[in-house]
């Protein structure tokens, strides 16, 4: 079939293999040229490998150091009429990549929630990798079934406290206009923490600790936005917000619970940048946009492959880690300067239906949506008849 990218509101319906592949093999052949520093993992698990920082992960893990790499996602096949996910087609081009380059690679697919997951993924470490040295925790997901109580819950994106009202961009009618935001009840902001918090990242540990598949010194990671002054409202003082106050809470946790094999975890706050994720958030398609205007004018401009090599070389792997007040590592400095955040909040005050075309980079926004599904990328026919049936 010929693919062309089917775009409702702040999601994409279809995802393009080939244009897939073509993302993945630029991540790859970056991370080849850059290179990277310090001594890296030998055995890796990236729980939510297959798009975003995840897969950047994945990617660093085995083309910067040459590590074996397990992968936990949750994605959809594609069928003779339906296209897979995107993370669907990221999975089997890394796949692909990874055999050309005699590295291992193997991916469970399913609910990373559940008991039945971690069951699986323990027994595949016990098969073929023996222990882990580096576990990511890179979960997106706005619904978490408890597997102990059976319950599911659902995050709300809602401020904490009073209503909050600001500016926003709605990509689908072209529209920058106030949007009001009303507070998040207890039981919302509850059920956040839920799906969003560190629970499930401290079930990971305890159960890979318990089954003795984490090897002595290994390292773990959960990532996370914090930002600043303008995101903080639907950030930092929202059920968001409350939610990431509990992974800083889970890491203090990890560590303190597997104090025998000197486990080390860190939250790692990265850049703001256009994920399936953000791009469900208010405020954020505008912000981003003024964002990615001023750091291409400053150079400091970061993908997640980019950001993802710094944390590894400097953080994880690196002799001098940026880590702020709470322990996390901090990777989001170049956007979250004063300097910087002057130059987006000057534009954030002027910005208006007339000229946000003018003053943001929302051609960049809206090439890096269409990329994430493997649209609108150099190299790649989007005219020609492709097979969307897929296999890793």
């Amino acid at each position: 079939m010929v693919i062309k990218p089917k775009v409702r509101g702040f999601i994409c319906t279809n995802a393009h293999p080939k244009g897939c592949a073509e993302a993945v093999k630029q991540q790859i052949d970056y991370i080849r040229n850059a290179g990277v520093s310090g001594e890296g993992p030998k055995n890796v698990l990236v729980i939510g490998c297959s798009t975003g920082y995840g897969l950047a992960s994945r990617i660093t893990s085995a083309f910067g150091y040459g590590a074996n790499t397990l992968g936990v996602c949750f994605e959809k096949a594609p069928t003779e009429r339906k296209t897979g996910t995107a993370g669907w087609y990221n999975t089997a081009a890394f796949h692909t990549q990874a055999r050309n380059n005699d590295l291992y690679a193997e991916t469970l697919n399913g609910d990373a929630f559940s008991h039945e997951m971690k069951r699986e993924v323990i027994e595949k470490i016990k098969q073929d990798l023996g222990k882990v040295d580096l576990v990511v925790y890179s979960l997106a997901s706005p619904r978490r079934t408890d597997p102990n109580s059976g319950e599911t819950y659902k995050s709300t994106l809602k401020p904490v406290g009073e209503t909050y009202t600001t500016k926003t961009y709605d990509t689908d009618k072209d529209l920058v206009h106030d949007v009001t935001l009303e507070p998040a009840s207890d039981e919302e902001i509850l059920n956040t923490i839920k799906v969003m918090g560190g629970e499930d990242w401290e079930m990971w540990l305890d159960a890979l600790a318990e089954a003795g598949v984490l090897a002595e010194n290994a390292q773990t990671t959960a990532y996370t936005y914090i930002g600043k002054e303008l995101t903080w409202p639907i950030y930092g003082q929202a059920t968001i917000g409350k939610a990431k106050e509990d992974l800083d809470r889970a890491a203090a946790a990890i560590i303190g619970k597997h104090s025998d094999l000197m486990i080390d975890a860190h939250v790692s706050s990265l850049k703001a940048l256009v994920t399936q994720a953000s791009s469900a958030i208010p405020v954020m398609p505008l912000y981003i946009s003024l964002l990615y205007q001023v750091m291409k004018d400053e150079g400091t401009h970061e993908g997640c492959i980019e950001q993802i090599r710094g944390l590894f070389s400097t953080c994880l792997y690196g002799d001098t880690p940026v880590l702020d007040e709470a322990n996390r590592f901090r990777m989001d400095g170049k956007e979250t300067n004063d300097e910087t955040q002057a130059k987006i909040k000057a534009l954030w005050d002027d910005v208006s239906q007339e000229n946000f075309h003018e003053l943001s980079d929302y051609a960049g926004y809206h090439h890096e949506f269409l990329k994430l599904f493997g649209f609108d990328i150099d190299n790649v026919d989007y005219d020609e008849d492709v097979d969307p049936q897929v296999s890793w």
